[in-house]
C-alpha cells in the first residue's frame, strides 16, 4: 500500500526539481539572446545541462540519504557537500563541452578560462541546491523534534497532575467518613443526608481523575457538602460563609484545589481554637485573573510554613504550576477583621484568564 504522505512528498520533490533546473535553462536561454545577441542553434546544447542536473542531484538525494548524512556533524557534512558539490560540477561541466567538442555545436575557440567560470557557476547552483535541501530536512528535524517535545512534556504533565490528584483522594475521603460515623446511631435521619453529601464527593473525586479543570462553581458544590460534613464533628464551633462573583462560577480552576485547602483550614486553624471559628470562601474578577480567598479564624507562623511539608499547599502550588507555569500566583498570609478583633490567615491564589497574575502587587 502507498503511503499517501511520502507520495505528495515525492511529488513536490520531482516538482521542485522541473521547476529548478528548468528555471536555471530559461535564465540562460534569456541571458544568450537578450544580453549576448546569440542565435539560438548556439543555445541548442542547454537542454543537456537540464537533463544532467536532475539526473546527478538526484543521485547525489540518493547517496546522501544511503550515508545518512543529516546525522554527521557540521564540519563534517560542509566538507562532504564542497566536495561533493565540486566533483558534480566537474562533471556536468565536462560532458556538457565534450558534446559541445565532438559535434562542433559551437563557433567560439576552445577556451579553458570560460571552462572555469562554467565549472564556478554550476558549484554555485548546486550549493544552492544542497543549501534547500539541508533546510528542509533540518527543519523537518527540528519541527519533529519540537513535537516530541511536546508530547513528551504533555506525558510528563499528565502523570504529575494524575500523581498530586491521587494524593487527595485517600485523605479526603477518610476525614469524610469520620464525620458522619457518630451520626449513625444517634441521628439516622441526619445520617442519611450526610451520605448523599459523601455519594456527591464520592462521584466529584470519581471525575476528578478524568479532567484538569472543573468550573468554579461545581467545585463549591462539593467544598459546601464537605463543610455541611464537618459541622456534624464540629457542630457551633464551625461556621462558614462564601461570597462568588456570578461572573466567576464558570470560570475553570484545579478540582479539590478548593476543597483541600478548606480541608486545611479545618484542620489547622478551627480545630485547634477551643471556641472554633469561621471559613470565608470569596472570588472575584480582577483583571485577566480569578482572585480566589480562602479565609479561616486563627494565625499561622509564615516562617516555619515556608519549611513544612504538609501536602495540601504543596500539592496545590505544584498543580498550579504545572498548569499555568509561571503565570499563577499563590500567597498566605495573616490578617484582621474590620473591627481589627478576629486574626484570619487567608490563603490568595490567582489564576490566570489570559494574562500574568505573578506579580507582586495586589489589589
Amino acid at each position: 500500500m502507498v503511503n499517501k504522505k511520502n507520495f505528495n512528498r515525492e511529488q513536490i520533490y520531482w516538482i521542485c526539481q522541473f521547476l529548478g533546473w528548468g528555471g536555471f535553462i530559461l535564465i540562460n536561454v534569456l541571458f544568450t539572446v537578450f544580453i549576448k545577441g546569440e542565435k539560438s542553434q548556439n543555445f541548442i546544447i542547454l537542454p543537456v545541462y537540464f537533463i544532467l542536473g536532475i539526473v546527478l542531484t538526484h543521485i547525489y538525494r540518493n547517496y546522501i540519504k544511503k550515508h545518512r548524512w543529516h546525522s554527521l556533524s557540521i564540519k563534517k557534512l560542509v566538507t562532504n557537500v564542497v566536495i561533493s558539490n565540486l566533483l558534480i560540477s566537474l562533471i556536468i561541466v565536462a560532458i556538457f563541452y565534450g558534446i559541445i567538442i565532438i559535434f562542433s555545436l559551437s563557433e567560439h575557440e576552445f577556451n579553458w578560462i570560460y571552462i572555469v567560470i562554467s565549472i564556478f557557476n554550476v558549484f554555485i547552483i548546486i550549493i544552492g541546491w544542497s543549501l534547500v535541501y539541508f533546510s528542509i530536512h533540518f527543519f523537518e528535524n527540528y519541527r519533529n523534534a519540537e513535537i516530541e517535545r511536546l508530547v513528551w512534556e504533555a506525558a510528563v504533565k499528565d502523570f504529575e497532575l494524575k500523581t498530586l490528584k491521587s494524593q487527595l483522594n485517600p485523605h479526603f475521603m477518610f476525614n469524610a467518613l469520620n464525620s458522619i460515623r457518630s451520626l449513625i446511631e444517634e441521628n439516622p435521619e441526619r445520617a442519611k443526608t450526610t451520605i448523599t453529601q459523601l455519594s456527591n464527593i464520592f462521584r466529584y473525586s470519581l471525575r476528578i481523575d478524568k479532567v484538569e479543570t472543573v468550573p468554579l462553581e461545581e467545585e463549591l458544590k462539593t467544598v459546601i457538602d464537605y463543610l455541611d460534613l464537618e459541622k456534624v464533628r464540629f457542630e457551633e464551633r464551625l461556621n462558614y460563609e462564601i461570597d462568588i462573583d456570578p461572573m466567576t462560577r464558570g470560570i475553570e480552576i484545579p478540582p479539590m484545589m478548593i476543597q483541600t485547602l478548606v480541608e486545611n483550614s479545618i484542620k489547622h486553624g478551627i480545630s485547634k481554637i477551643p471556641d472554633g471559628g469561621k471559613i470565608r470562601i470569596n472570588s472575584r474578577r480582577n483583571k485577566e485573573c480569578l482572585v480566589l480567598e480562602i479565609e479561616n479564624s486563627g494565625e499561622i507562623d509564615l516562617e516555619a510554613l515556608n519549611n513544612a511539608t504538609g501536602y495540601g499547599i504543596s500539592n496545590t502550588k505544584q498543580r498550579l504550576n504545572i498548569l499555568f507555569g509561571g503565570r499563577s500566583n499563590f500567597r498566605i498570609l495573616n490578617t484582621t477583621s474590620k473591627n481589627k478583633v478576629e486574626n484570619f490567615v487567608k490563603v490568595e491564589i490567582k489564576i490566570p484568564l489570559g494574562g500574568n497574575c505573578n506579580e507582586s502587587t495586589y489589589s
